[in-house]
């Protein structure tokens, strides 16, 4: 691929951007600016405001269409995503049902306790300190939620250009959004891609996932924006496939033995994907894959003993060889 891995704004043609934030991982998320004759529209913002309005003034400077941004995607509901909304001042805010109800129940929801108040969650509060209230201004954001949105698809016309917005959650998130623009060839996928980063199936769905990823195989598309990493083409897009069946497949093994889902994370190798960050992510994968194979949400989906597996992962001790130390 012709761009590199480095922060800031990315022309990648036919008046589209992509703003890149690596390494990709926790929090560092992506976004995107398609222009038209008379403004543009953004597909996501940021962790923090202070992060967003960085993006936004490097959007600036590469194009004077971004001083009119009209229209914002959500492509789901996660902060990295949403947390800078508040900053695209009289731009109408566009996102699937599911996303806004789901913006709705994380803003009172225990995630946002468990990182601002992270004390009182041992190890696993500890972790989400780590690797987000610690690093990213998260106090005091304020909720932003969209102000129009669709079931299952929208297009807009936009100066000519006729951009697609598909609901294919829940996979990520429960509204996960594609954003397509066929003339193009381009797609923002959200997180729907993680290119070269190890994705967080959390409470979404491999199988729809899948689907999602085997839907932009079908397009025709050359340019494909991750929500975390590298620009791709459809050789990320298929990296992504295959780690899911892998792990899939992987997981079942273990199910069926009788093993625990930490037990299975430890266990399976990740050399195949050896160098993409955040690779304590496997507990929490092999968690929702045995959610999926029949166990008990109550028994086997613990937000906290997640956290502790990752941070013991981060860590050193108890995890595969694999993991990140």
């Amino acid at each position: 691929m012709k761009w590199q891995f480095t922060k800031g704004v990315h022309d990648i043609g036919s008046g589209c951007f992509a703003y890149l934030q690596p390494n990709g991982g926790w929090g560092y998320s992506n976004a995107g600016l398609i222009t038209f004759e008379g403004g543009s529209m953004l597909i996501d913002t940021l962790v923090d405001r202070p992060l967003t309005r960085e993006m936004l003034g490097a959007l600036r400077r590469a194009t004077p269409a971004a001083k009119r941004i009209s229209t914002l995607l959500n492509t789901h509901a996660h902060p990295d995503h949403t947390n800078g909304n508040s900053l695209i001042t009289g731009a109408e805010i566009i996102a699937s049902e599911a996303t806004a109800r789901e913006m709705l129940a994380m803003e009172n929801g225990p995630m946002k306790r468990l990182i601002s108040h992270w004390q009182e969650f041992g190890e696993a509060g500890a972790f989400m300190h780590e690797v987000m209230g610690g690093v990213f201004e998260l106090d005091g954001i304020p909720f932003t939620p969209p102000t129009r949105t669709f079931e299952t698809d929208l297009t807009l016309n936009l100066g000519g250009k006729e951009i697609r917005m598909i609901k294919v959650g829940p996979a990520h998130t429960q509204g996960d959004t594609l954003t397509y623009i066929p003339a193009d060839k381009i797609v923002f996928t959200g997180d729907i891609l993680f290119h070269q980063v190890h994705p967080l199936l959390g409470m979404g769905s491999s199988s729809a996932w899948i689907a999602a990823l085997e839907l932009i195989l079908s397009w025709d598309v050359e340019v494909v924006v991750p929500g975390h990493g590298p620009i791709a083409d459809k050789n990320g897009v298929r990296g992504l496939r295959d780690y899911f069946v892998y792990l899939r497949d992987e997981a079942h093994k273990r199910f069926e033995a009788g093993m625990t889902f930490v037990e299975a994370a430890r266990d399976i190798s990740l050399d195949a994907f050896k160098g993409w960050p955040d690779e304590e992510r496997v507990f929490s994968n092999v968690n929702a894959l045995y959610r999926e194979f029949g166990a008990q949400p109550a028994e086997f989906f613990d937000v906290l003993a997640i956290a502790r597996a990752h941070r013991q992962a981060r860590a050193g001790h108890g995890c595969s060889a694999n993991c990140r130390h």
